[in-house]
């Protein structure tokens, strides 16, 4: 084959395996998370600020948000003149026939057209008026309601950060208890083969060996739900990969609060929100007011008539009017609707003050199950902390006596036992206490994002 031949050939082949490489590099870099995306440092602040950013939920909030603003936008558009244009275009078939003095004569032409441009502005009417009142409170209303929004979520991603770490804290406990076990289980083999003990004591270290490694199975099991869950609630990508970073002993001196505070129902997003609506609902209770009041614009014509027989020349020649003047609409009677109106709207201003007394009664009962839930959780993780450091002395000193001859196996596994349930009892408290105390900051409204 000819060497010119061979080249080209080499050439195209080479092309062809450059493009390859370029489309299964690109096919990659779209098929992994963007690292933009993804948290560097999973610590609690931090997740909750990618929550506040990436949770679904709180987006359509954001938008929720932007789509009120353009319904204020809109009503208070009607302030601003109103500009329209008409044309119209008409062909008589037959022109109109009119009687004067005995006579019938024909009138009109057979062609007309007409152009108008129109101008109208309000000078009062109450949907505008009232527009303009609300506009500040109802922006109020859609910033609440994503502040609400943001405290929930914070308060829920707290609690499924917590949990991985319960749960990840329950594996390593379970990890050090088949270290344990396994030591437990040599020593009692070790004295089965010097005949020392029979092989009862052999056979229970492998049963307890067996269950602590399915209860770390279970955990680790546990744990994918988990994170699945938490990856939900802070819009993180399910695909990419979520390590989080605490410090447990940072955890353990951040477990406390001032148990005097005294509740402020101002702070709580809740009736900041029914405080809204009820001011809300005062401005409906004025807009059915002003009903008895005229409406009031003003208005101006300008208008472009063209009449000709002949339909090429009709826009040859215009014949201009214009006027301007008020327009004042007064509803006088409307069978005692507007009486009514009224009526509805002081009874649902009443509903909201009800609505506020009810909710705040709500927030005491809130406060004072999660105050007494903190208390009762904080007495058991002393408690629990204080059985760990016991369990652990008891441990060492019995696994001491049975290598010594002193104390059966049976002694050993109990203490094995007591000292496992000791560890997942004090992380399990330290979880319940750090969410109970985020439940007493939440009804006292002191979350705030």
């Amino acid at each position: 084959m000819d060497i010119r031949k061979l080249k080209f050939l080499s050439t195209r082949f080479k092309i062809f395996i450059i493009i390859l490489s370029a489309l299964f590099t690109t096919n990659v870099v779209h098929a992994q998370p963007n690292k933009d995306s993804l948290l560097q440092e999973a610590t609690i602040e931090n997740c909750i600020q990618y929550s506040l950013k990436n949770n679904p939920d709180l987006k359509n909030a954001v938008i929720n948000q932007a789509i009120t603003e353009t319904e204020i936008n809109s009503k208070l558009s009607e302030w601003y003149p109103q500009i329209n244009f008409d044309y119209n275009f008409q062909h008589n078939f037959q022109l109109p026939t009119l009687n004067f003095g005995g006579n019938l004569v024909h009138t009109g032409t057979v062609n007309t057209s007409g152009i108008q441009f129109g101008l109208t502005q309000n000078l009062f009417n109450s949907d505008a008026l009232l527009a303009s009142r609300s506009a500040k409170d109802v922006r109020l209303q859609a910033s609440q309601n994503t502040k609400d929004q943001n405290i929930n979520i914070a308060a829920m991603v707290s609690k499924a950060y917590y949990d991985v770490i319960l749960t990840q804290q329950q594996i390593n406990i379970t990890e050090a208890d088949i270290r344990r076990i396994d030591l437990s289980l040599k020593d009692a083999f070790y004295q089965y083969q010097s005949g020392i003990t029979d092989k009862t004591d052999y056979k229970r270290a492998t049963i307890s060996l067996n269950n602590a490694k399915a209860l770390k199975k279970s955990n680790e099991e546990a744990l994918k739900a988990k994170y699945a869950y938490l990856k939900q609630l802070m819009g993180y990508p399910a695909n990419a990969d979520l390590t989080l970073q605490f410090d447990t002993t940072k955890m353990t001196g951040e477990i406390y609060l001032d148990t005097l505070q005294n509740i402020n129902y101002d702070s709580r997003i809740e009736i900041q929100l029914l405080q809204t609506q009820k001011e809300l609902q005062q401005y409906n209770l004025q807009y059915y007011k002003w009903s008895f009041l005229p409406s009031l614009s003003a208005f101006g014509n300008y208008n472009l008539d063209y009449l000709n027989n002949q339909f090429s020349k009709l826009y040859s020649q215009s014949y201009p009017n214009s006027y301007a003047g008020l327009t004042l609409t007064l509803p006088i009677f409307q069978g005692g609707k507007r009486i009514q109106q009224i009526k509805q709207a002081e009874l649902q201003i009443n509903q909201v003050d009800n609505s506020i007394k009810s909710y705040q009664n709500t927030i005491n009962t809130q406060f004072q199950q999660a105050l007494s839930a903190y208390k009762s959780n904080l007495y058991n993780y002393l408690s629990q902390k204080e059985n760990v450091s016991l369990a652990n002395e008891v441990y060492d000193i019995i696994r001491l006596q049975y290598r010594s001859g002193v104390k059966t196996y049976l002694d050993v596994i109990t203490a094995e036992t007591d000292l496992r349930t000791a560890e997942i009892n004090f992380y399990n408290a330290l979880y319940q206490l750090l969410s109970s105390k985020i439940d007493v900051s939440q009804s006292l409204g002191t979350i705030t994002y």
